[in-house]
């Protein structure tokens, strides 16, 4: 039996390894999805296959319950919320590897019994790593909600109360090692380990949250892999690891994509911008004003254009427009103008936000195009459509050194013939920094919400 589990965990972990290869690309995303789950289907059946398992009661009852909310969850939670989402399972999958810690150590920790040095260091990092996931993804996830501020929350010797507590958590650790059966101890370290989970994300401000959450899901893979030792699970190894890696290594793209060090985002607290009250609907933050044009004369520029690139963004998401957007590209297509998008790696509030977002309206895979691959093709563009996007085709990311984006690749939309920009209203975007985009003497502002101005487009295409 024992081989016939290492053999189904050797399976499942190859089936996580193809899912994350066939991951990395739209068009096969869905398989990878699918080879994901079946891998986790197979573990979970191996593990259940344990002869230490004594009672499958609450296992039952436990499965019935998580797959019936991952179903709810799956059929009701709107795209504009899936970031948060995210950052709620990173929170949940540490907050499990903390719990399982704690309940192997106090199994364990009889009158006078000495832990194996290898368990013990699992189960005490573990609880640190778990409980900083587990607080921490709260925390982003309340931010990306708006129910906690998106703004640094900065106080003075704050790195060094973290930095403290850090060495307060390990410390408590070391002590354990040495001195276990505290059950007092332990039950600080759980505390100062949750503690530093909220004190790590609150000067992150929100722009720089998709970082946090592949960062926090990164922990949640570490915190995964540790309790496996614990457990000593294979299968829960090798996903944690492959799991730990992964979102290091979306981390380090993300930051890339920001032209940010990670250290910066950790500890820059950017974003901590002043509120500027606008003077009038096309008056921004800076005094400018910006051109205001009708969903009428767009609709003549957008039907009588050779090519146009739509570069959607977190408005998009929030107006729930991506059907619309399609529709208008159809149209398009028929009148013979060429239609891509571009797809910045930080639009939206995730990694792929909006890749995720076009493909539930089925926009075909090879119309999504990557910064690098339609940057150049601007140039050559009648018509650049900005549905919701700000920060992340602000050319003060180029123009501006005093600018906290500087040096952060953008799509280039100001180098196309016309610009047009689908927004609410002139405030700025996520990150807080006024778009000189805006007063461009080729950009032109259709103002209200995305959903209904796109549908006022696509009745004037019609008829133009």
């Amino acid at each position: 039996m024992a081989g016939f589990i290492e053999l189904a965990y050797l399976v499942a972990a190859s089936l996580f390894i193809l899912g994350l290869k066939r991951l990395a690309a739209p068009a096969t995303a869905r398989q990878g999805n699918l080879l994901s789950a079946v891998g986790m289907l197979i573990a979970i059946v191996a593990t259940l296959f344990d002869q230490q398992i004594l009672s499958f009661q609450w296992i039952v009852v436990g499965g019935v319950i998580g797959s019936a909310l991952g179903l709810w969850i799956a059929r009701t939670v709107k795209m504009t919320a899936m970031p948060q989402m995210v950052g709620i399972l990173n929170g949940l999958g540490g907050g499990a590897s903390q719990l399982v810690a704690a309940a192997v150590w106090h199994r364990l920790m009889q009158p006078g019994a000495i832990l194996p040095l290898d368990t013990a260091v699992s189960i005490y990092a573990s609880t640190l790593i778990g409980g900083v996931t587990l607080s921490g993804s709260i925390v982003a996830a309340g931010k990306l909600q708006e129910i906690i501020p998106g703004r640094p929350v900065l106080f003075r010797f704050q790195h060094v109360l973290n930095l403290i507590l850090l060495l307060a958590g390990a410390s408590m650790g070391t002590y354990l090692l040495i001195s276990p059966g505290h059950p007092g101890v332990f039950i600080t370290m759980n505390l100062i380990a949750l503690i530093v989970g909220v004190l790590v994300v609150i000067p992150i401000g929100g722009a720089d949250m998709p970082v946090v959450i592949c960062l926090l899901n990164s922990y949640s893979g570490l915190a995964a892999a540790t309790t496996g030792f614990v457990i000593s699970n294979h299968g829960l190894i090798i996903s944690g690891a492959l799991v730990g890696a992964s979102g290091i290594i979306l981390t380090q793209i993300m930051c890339r994509a920001m032209n940010r060090s990670f250290t910066n985002v950790l500890f820059g607290g950017f974003g901590a911008v002043s509120k500027v009250a606008l003077a009038g609907g096309t008056v921004g933050p800076s005094g400018k004003s910006a051109q205001e044009i009708s969903a009428e004369d767009v609709s003549i520029l957008l039907a009588y254009a050779r090519s146009v690139i739509i570069a959607p963004g977190y408005g998009l998401a929030v107006a729930q427009a991506q059907h619309q957007v399609r529709e208008l590209d159809e149209l398009l297509e028929k009148r013979g103008v060429e239609v891509k998008y571009a797809i910045h790696p930080v639009a939206g509030r995730m990694p792929g936000h909006m890749n995720v977002l076009l493909a539930e309206a089925n926009v075909p895979y090879p119309k999504l195009l990557d910064m690098e691959q339609i940057n150049s093709q601007f140039e050559r563009t009648d018509v650049a459509l900005v549905v919701g996007a700000n920060d992340v085709v602000n050319p003060a990311a180029r123009n501006n050194p005093n600018s906290p984006i500087y040096g952060m690749p953008i799509l280039d939309v100001d180098n196309a013939r016309h610009i047009i920009f689908l927004k609410r209203s002139m405030n700025p975007g996520f990150a807080g920094i006024d778009n000189e985009l805006f007063y461009n003497e080729k950009t032109f502002m259709l103002f209200g919400d995305a959903r209904d101005s796109l549908i006022k487009l696509v009745n004037e295409v019609k008829t133009a």
